[in-house]
């Protein structure tokens, strides 16, 4: 008896043993929680069975689809998996339809199981059978978090195949929303501004959206127009601003009273056309003056919201919430001279942008950056200004700005100081709209792209301008009290963040030396803050002495301003090494038959890191460009290089980011990628640059 019980206990250990191990523990991330699950709890040579990621992130929160829509990211799987075990695509459930403002997005309202499917090789031996997987995904309600999570889920291997009953449910779940063969004949046909996607059998009187995969190549917010045509029907919807659709399949969603129903499409294409010129001017430089001026200013406005702008903004949003109550009136004037700061700055700096230019040299947008000098007097600014908001010693008793010492009684030249240092710190960014204004803009007369540069100037004011001018907008604020000078405290670490973010790319330019002498200057500006700080509103010797310091110490720190530029290192740009840009290397690889993608970027270029960091580093895009024989190259315009700059003219742009896909063939035309990518955008761009 005592045999027999043994027998059942050891079973059940097993049982549990087995479940425990077919389902891996989740991962908590601060916005979501990833799983990955397998519908068998013991798998068996030759057998193929679904595992599925689940990602369930917090209420109200969304993840996306292949396609991600007009924002986002889809999520990747990157697996590593031992021999004899192979995994298949993503297969993706159908999606939802995701509105945020004006724009649409295509994902996942709470949690989804994405799908894989896993296949044992019939002569595995193994007694067990680990699989490991890197998940990236981005997680978004009104601000977008990008995340990832290490996962693995170890499966015995026997002869015979086990079921996991409570994954595999939540598996079938996931099933019964992947899109199902539609078996009915379906066309698409393409015209300048519009598809006309005809299918066979359509309901009448439901809700119908066509997801296509391929992004671009709709206006995602756009609604589409559903006719109906006996049993089937025609469904016109808006075209984006891709500027071929060789390819147009695609899921339809139909939404019934029990739920959604998918369908995948593949649509014979009837015709292509080319996108309507209005289509073209907003993704090439072939643009009007009145385009032209009027990207600048949306390009402006968007330069608001990058994180080089961002420390400085928030100070003079500060000094509006000081003042915003008592002094109406200082607001307004304020909020000009900010103004007129920004513009002043935009003026001079097109000002010296054309005068170089003049004189022979290729630079274009951001090329003062191009000067180790330059960074290093910025990066001293920055620290200093992060020192002056912790309280280490004051600049002034007014909260205006960086140049608010300068600021007398009113506070005007702090404004105006406040304003051309935002100008300053917003070169390294590159806004969307912004590329073909400005290399259109240096193109024209000296009056017309300085018109050009003011209306970018114009779009980076305009929010402190309007805030000035509507009471109902400062009133708003929160009142003046002790919580700003907590608020002005937390200030500093943005401005200490910019700071160290400028002594990287000073590394990208000269090198251990250069970072050596930023790193002894930036002590020397601490010591000095500390000195000036103790003798502030004392008298006597001690005091005087102190000054004598912070004097000393500043001096010393301007002089270490030239040691950068002594040590400049050699720019990356046109070396020989291996991805490294060169006009003849690109001619070479295309006379081999080599397609090729070019990265136009630079380390001071905020936008181009969050390109290379969201969309090119991800395995996903490594696996494509190696799959479809593409070869990387990438043009590092961080030092100042005549041959990149020449090349970024030649398309019409004057600063970085710029992508840039050469077919093989070289008589074909390169086709140039938006300034935000996205790692499906960049896979699909491949896809279609190989296709025969």
């Amino acid at each position: 008896m005592n045999t027999v019980w043994k027998t059942i206990f050891g079973f059940f250990v097993l049982v549990w043993a087995a479940v425990g191990q077919a389902q891996a523990n989740p991962v908590q991330k601060e916005y979501t929680k990833a799983e990955l699950i397998s519908a068998v709890a013991q798998a068996a040579p030759g057998q193929t069975f679904r595992v599925g990621l689940t990602l369930t992130p917090r209420d109200g929160w969304h993840t996306y689809w292949r396609n991600p829509g007009d924002s986002g990211m889809a999520t990747s799987i990157a697996w590593e998996l031992p021999a004899g075990v192979s995994a298949s695509e993503i297969i993706w459930p159908g999606p939802d339809h995701i509105p945020y403002g004006p724009l649409v997005n295509f994902g996942y309202k709470g949690a989804v199981t994405l799908l894989v499917d896993i296949t044992i090789a019939a002569d595995n031996t193994a007694t067990s059978v680990p699989l490991k997987a890197r998940a990236d995904w981005l997680v978004c309600e009104e601000i977008c978090v990008p995340e990832d999570a290490e996962l693995t889920l170890t499966l015995p291997l026997g002869q015979d195949s086990q079921a996991n009953p409570n994954a595999a449910a939540v598996i079938a779940r996931a099933e019964q929303r992947l899109p199902q063969a539609y078996g009915g004949q379906s066309t698409a046909r393409v015209g300048a501004q519009t598809i006309d996607l005809t299918v066979a059998t359509l309901p009448s009187d439901r809700k119908i959206f066509f997801f296509p995969y391929a992004e671009n190549s709709i206006e995602n917010a756009t609604p589409q127009t559903v006719t109906q045509k006996g049993e089937g029907g025609d469904i016109a919807i808006t075209r984006g601003f891709a500027k071929t659709v060789p390819d147009f399949s695609g899921v339809l969603r139909i939404d019934h009273d029990s739920g959604a129903a998918f369908y995948e499409l593949n649509p014979v294409v009837e015709s292509v056309a080319a996108p309507s010129a209005a289509a073209e001017s907003s993704a090439d430089s072939g643009i009007t003056v009145w385009q032209a001026v009027l990207f600048a200013f949306i390009g402006g406005l968007i330069l608001n919201l990058m994180p080089c702008v961002f420390p400085v903004l928030s100070l003079k949003a500060l000094a509006i919430a000081n003042k915003a109550a008592s002094q109406p009136g200082e607001v307004r004037a304020e909020a000009l001279v900010f103004t007129l700061g920004v513009l002043v700055s935009f003026a001079v700096l097109a000002a010296a942008l054309l005068a170089v230019r003049a004189g022979g040299e290729a630079v274009g947008w951001g090329f003062q950056l191009q000067s180790p000098l330059v960074v290093l007097i910025l990066a001293y600014v920055l620290f200093a200004v992060g020192l002056s908001l912790s309280g280490v010693f004051s600049l002034g008793s007014r909260l205006g700005g960086v140049g608010q010492s300068l600021a007398a009684k009113s506070g005007y030249a702090g404004a105006f100081f406040t304003g051309v240092l935002a100008t300053v710190v917003a070169t390294p960014c590159t806004a969307p709209f912004m590329a073909g204004a400005i290399g259109f803009a240096l193109t024209q007369s000296a009056v017309m792209a300085v018109v050009i540069f003011l209306a970018l100037g114009l779009g980076l004011a305009a929010p402190f301008l309007i805030l000035g001018f509507v009471p109902a907008l400062y009133r708003r604020l929160p009142k003046p009290g002790a919580w700003m000078d907590t608020f002005k405290q937390a200030l500093a670490f943005p401005m200490y963040g910019a700071a160290a973010w400028l002594v990287w790319v000073l590394a990208q330019q000269a090198g251990p030396m250069g970072v050596a002498a930023a790193l002894t200057g930036l002590l020397l500006i601490a010591f000095a803050a500390w000195a000036y700080g103790r003798a502030a509103g004392r008298e006597g010797r001690l005091p005087l002495f102190e000054k004598a310091l912070a004097v000393v110490a500043i001096v010393a720190a301007l002089a270490l301003l030239r040691v950068p530029e002594t040590v400049t290192a050699a720019p990356t740009g046109t070396t020989a090494a291996s991805g490294a840009w060169s006009a003849d290397r690109v001619t070479d690889l295309r006379a081999d038959g080599k397609p090729v993608f070019v990265n136009f970027t630079a380390a001071w270029c905020i936008t181009c890191l969050a390109n290379e960091r969201m969309a090119l580093s991800s395995p996903a895009v490594a696996d494509a460009l190696k799959q479809h024989g593409v070869t990387y190259l990438k043009a590092d315009w961080t030092n100042r290089d005549p041959a990149i700059t020449a090349a970024l003219q030649q398309f019409g742009r004057s600063g970085v980011p710029l992508y840039v896909l050469y077919p093989a063939d070289p008589s074909a035309a390169p086709q140039i990628l938006p300034q935000i990518l996205t790692e499906g955008m960049v896979i699909d761009a491949l896809k279609d640059l190989t296709k025969p």
